[in-house]
């Protein structure tokens, strides 16, 4: 898979930048390396990158003005480095459009990991997600629908009481996962499984941070929920829609 895969490491510390490069090339990838936010972008442009590997903290603009300008021309995956811990810093990148973040310091055997399993998910837009082949036929599966919500895993759309709601690639796959068996109380590990893929070396609760954007977004209540519900000691299910 590496042969031909285009990534883009965006770090301002070069000596980190060249050790991230370094590995990624001995395992068969195509590097871009670009040091502050404008570069980032300008280089995201040129390449068209399949995965953008992306610093949090940035000369020029931050990762999350990079992520939120490479979210109006590409739909590469997004691995957000961080050096802070803060759930508000999560939740900021996740919600920008990052697909995943990484806390340094990180290993870059634990970078390549996470970079393997994001690019087994579909990349485009009209790919099928965790929950197509629940149809089974390899040809067009019906919407799945639970109560007002409606998600079209072929078309990657989701619907409330009608109103289209617009998602983010990975807060997509959670949900088409959890509405393809709707009486499943899923695990944070088997919800990573279905959409991160595995192995999985980071923390679990990943999915947590996913889901407290993905809620607001269908204009959930997580003491009353009507679609994404807590399941306590476990992790999480559909609600009754």
């Amino acid at each position: 898979m590496p042969q031909s895969v285009r990534v883009l490491v965006v770090e301002d510390e070069v000596a980190l930048a060249g050790v991230v490069r370094d590995y990624l090339l001995r395992d068969g990838y195509t590097v871009e390396v670009a040091h502050d936010g404008p570069a980032a972008v300008e280089a995201a442009r040129r390449v068209d990158p399949d995965l953008v590997v992306l610093d949090l903290m940035l000369p020029g603009f931050d990762g999350i003005e990079v992520c939120r300008r490479l979210r109006e021309f590409t739909d590469a995956y997004v691995l957000m480095l961080t050096a802070r811990d803060a759930e508000s810093d999560k939740v900021a990148a996740l919600s920008t459009g990052a697909d995943d973040y990484v806390v340094k310091p990180v290993s870059p055997r634990e970078l390549l990991a996470r970079a393997s399993a994001m690019l087994r998910r579909p990349r485009s837009a009209g790919s099928a997600g965790p929950a197509a082949g629940t149809a089974g036929t390899g040809g067009t599966a019906p919407p799945l629908v639970v109560g007002g919500l409606e998600v079209d895993v072929d078309a990657r759309t989701v619907a409330v009481d009608g109103t289209a709601v617009e998602l983010t690639r990975t807060e997509f796959d959670l949900l088409a996962a959890m509405a393809a068996s709707p009486r499943t109380a899923f695990t944070r590990a088997q919800l990573i499984e279905a959409v991160w893929g595995g192995p999985w070396y980071g923390d679990e609760h990943v999915v947590d941070v996913h889901v407290g954007p993905l809620r607001r977004k269908l204009a959930d209540d997580a003491a009353q929920p009507r679609f994404v519900r807590t399941v306590r000691g476990v992790g999480y299910g559909m609600g009754p829609g």
